[in-house]
């Protein structure tokens, strides 16, 4: 089974020996039980995602020869030193190896030992084996997708399809009639000698020739408008499923690897288009003009056929190679989208630390290990090409010499001869078309398995489960023993937290750097689910929340705040499809903003770059807390929402601030002391743990972790 990118080799490993051992698993399911992150997965997440369906597993250290005659096969083992890769077989000289990334391989001794052993002579090896509780589980029931699942686009369009099959019918009829106005023209027509009947024949050549171009004129036009429809329609629908997707799913992808699932599309759209069409009107050709060949002569279709046999089964035994390689394209193509987008994001960084130079080489290597791979691509299509052309002409030169000496024996005429040509050249145009169409299908296929892991991956808020869409009396929020970590480490950022936010109050959250502030503030918004424990919105539990309900009544000021390519107004009303100006210039009040967007020639339909560029900081900022105050929420979170801000603009803001929190429910997390100290209740954070909670002034009397906090940060003496 082949990974879908670089990350997916240790979940792509177990689901093969899942497999082997009689249960089906999606990747998505595994990829999320192995606690993958960005970077790739551990063995010890491996071990954790194999022993929750029901596999024993035991790491080791072994050598050669263990591997080859002690350890249970199939087993997986660590490749390369940053690679996973199932050992299927294994003997003393050579071991079969099934490595998600180039398939089924046998590879020597010594090859093994360079890339599995370290100096020792040993490496790492995760044996797996079956326990009753495997086999209790019935692996997942998969929804039926690749490329049957693509058809119901085309199903809006089975008129215009019709008409594009009943047109290219008509084409292969006229097709057809050239061999037999051929034979016409040189046996009755230059045989006869009669030049009218060389008009007539040459007329009807021409009219024809016209009618096949005008039927192929309105196909190319019709595959257009389904073309692009059907492409518009799957990208869309790719696009809101992967907004359905959880954050934890982004947080172990790369920007990279996103675009060039979109860039799949344009592959599968053009396949599935035109490939199906055409393959199937490329089968008819060949079929009805086998037919006149078979009527000329059965000896040159017995070569026909034999030759074709030859050419296809030489594409055909390449194509496993092939997909290789594309899997290869796709992972540094992925690799060079990554690079060019932090190239771009990271210009001001690249510019300060003066290391564009050595960015720009790191971008370099990835070109050239792209261009390595697209050689190797082109030199395989070229041997694939080479080799089918040549079984071609040979083919031909044989049916050639046939004719030849059909003619000179009597057996066929001239004319005869000249049409049959004809024919088999007309027959090799289907054939190229149905050995493309076999090449694009693997490509598309591959592209449709990438695409469908998303379609795989569970929601965030899953179709099939109800969602309430109300808030009860009750409006404070609760956090009993909630603790989280992120996909792919092992380390509690948050460890049996019990805390309330009271309704109407407003709570500040404080502590050092990594003590979980933020990670807290995204479980209450429901981007995360909390591994243990349970948080709740008065007495319902946030799981049972509508997230995009329970997002609308929260203003949010995140740290990492998006600003968006578009107007001052479009930033602040973000997901109003009108602007209440009157409303807007409040919220911009209250953010002490409303002078500078006043004083722009466009005010507030002044347009601003992608994420921010023209804008300072401060202003960033200030537009990210008009945007929480435009939404009129029940419920405020600010997370370092003032951290940018100097000391005049904080204060202004902070009073605008604290009377339009009156009556809504607040969580203020910053460093400042001038933000929290009013704060009706202060929560201070240590390594995950809530370790003091009360007033300015309580926490200052017990002169524990947060009086520490003001005291560094005033630099008070004692």
């Amino acid at each position: 089974m082949r990974q879908h990118d670089a990350m997916d080799c240790g979940p792509t490993c177990l689901r093969m020996i899942a497999r082997h051992h009689g249960s089906d698993w999606s990747l998505g399911t595994l990829r999320e039980r192995c606690d993958i992150a960005r970077d790739g997965v551990s063995l010890d997440g491996v071990a954790a995602a194999a022993e929750s369906i029901g596999l024993r597993s035991l790491a080791v250290m072994a050598n050669y020869d263990q591997l080859a005659s002690a350890l249970p096969l199939p087993c997986i083992i660590h490749w390369n030193q940053n690679h996973f890769v199932v050992v299927v077989a294994a003997d003393e000289r050579r071991v079969r190896v099934a490595d998600p990334a180039a398939g089924l391989v046998i590879l020597s001794r010594e090859e093994v030992l360079r890339r599995w052993t370290a100096d020792e002579g040993q490496g790492v090896a995760l044996v797996l084996e079956p326990t009753p509780a495997f086999f209790t589980h019935e692996g997942e029931q998969h929804a039926t997708r690749g490329f049957a699942s693509r058809w119901p686009y085309f199903r809006p369009y089975r008129r215009l399809i019709v008409q594009l099959m009943l047109g290219m019918s008509v084409a292969s009829l006229l097709g057809l009639v050239f061999p037999f106005l051929t034979q016409a023209l040189v046996d009755v027509g230059i045989g006869t000698r009669d030049i009218g009947f060389v008009y007539a024949v040459l007329l009807a050549q021409l009219m024809l020739f016209a009618g096949r171009t005008a039927i192929e004129m309105i196909r190319a036009w019709i595959l257009l408008h389904v073309g692009q429809r059907v492409f518009i329609a799957m990208l869309t629908g790719f696009l809101a499923q992967l907004l359905r997707l959880p954050m934890s799913f982004f947080d172990t992808r790369t920007l990279g690897d996103v675009l060039q699932r979109v860039a799949d599309h344009d592959r599968v759209e053009t396949f599935l288009t035109a490939g199906p069409l055409e393959i199937l009107f490329s089968f008819v050709n060949v079929a009805v003009l086998s037919v006149v060949i078979a009527i000329y002569s059965p000896t040159v279709l017995a070569v026909f056929l034999i030759g074709t046999a030859l050419a296809t089964g030489w594409i055909v035994a390449l194509m496993g190679r092939r997909q290789r390689l594309d899997q290869e394209h796709f992972e540094h193509r992925t690799a060079s989208q990554n690079a060019l987008v932090e190239l771009v994001e990271g210009i001001s960084e690249l510019k300060l630390n003066d290391c564009e130079r050595r960015k720009r080489w790191d971008w370099e290597k990835i070109q050239v290990r792209l261009f390595r791979v697209n050689k190797r691509r082109l030199a395989l299509e070229q041997v694939q090409s080479a080799g089918s052309m040549a079984i071609n002409e040979a083919k031909n030169i044989v049916i050639t010499f046939i004719a030849a000496r059909e003619v000179i024996a009597g057996e066929m005429t001239l004319g005869m001869m000249l049409a049959l040509s004809w024919v088999v050249g007309q027959v090799a145009r289907p054939l190229e078309r149905t050995l493309a169409f076999v090449s694009a299908a693997q490509d598309a296929k591959f592209s449709i398995d990438r695409l469908d892991e998303i379609h795989e991956f569970p929601e965030e808020q899953p179709a099939d489960r109800p969602a309430l869409r109300e808030l009860g009396s009750a409006r404070s929020l609760v956090a009993e023993g909630v603790s989280f970590r992120y996909p792919g480490s092992s380390r509690w950022v948050l460890h049996d937290v019990d805390l309330e936010i009271p309704a109407g109050k407003t709570t500040a959250l404080v502590g050092a750097s990594g003590s979980g502030k933020t990670t807290l503030l995204k479980l209450l918004l429901g981007f995360y689910t909390v591994e243990a424990g349970q948080l709740t919105v008065g007495s319902l539990a946030l799981d049972n929340l509508d997230r995009g309900f329970w997002r609308r009544q929260c203003g949010v000021v995140m740290q990492d705040g998006h600003i968006f390519a578009d107007t001052i107004a479009g930033n602040v009303a973000v997901g109003f499809e009108v602007v209440d100006v009157p409303r807007l210039l409040d919220a911009l009040e209250t953010a002490n903003l409303r002078e500078f967007v006043e004083s722009l020639p466009l005010a507030w339909k002044t347009r601003i770059g992608s994420d921010g560029v023209g804008l300072s900081q401060g202003q960033r900022q200030r537009i990210l807390i008009a945007r929480a105050v435009y939404a009129d929420p029940q419920f405020l979170f600010f997370d370092e929402a003032t951290s940018a801000l100097d000391a005049t603009n904080e204060r202004q803001i902070m009073d605008r601030l604290r009377e339009f929190q009156r009556g809504r429910t607040s969580l203020v997390i910053a460093h400042r002391l001038s933000t929290v100290r009013d704060a009706d209740q202060i929560i201070v954070l240590d390594r995950g743990k809530v370790v003091e909670r009360g007033t300015h002034e309580e926490l200052t009397a017990l002169a524990g972790t947060y009086y520490q906090l003001v005291k560094n940060q005033l630099e008070l003496g004692g």
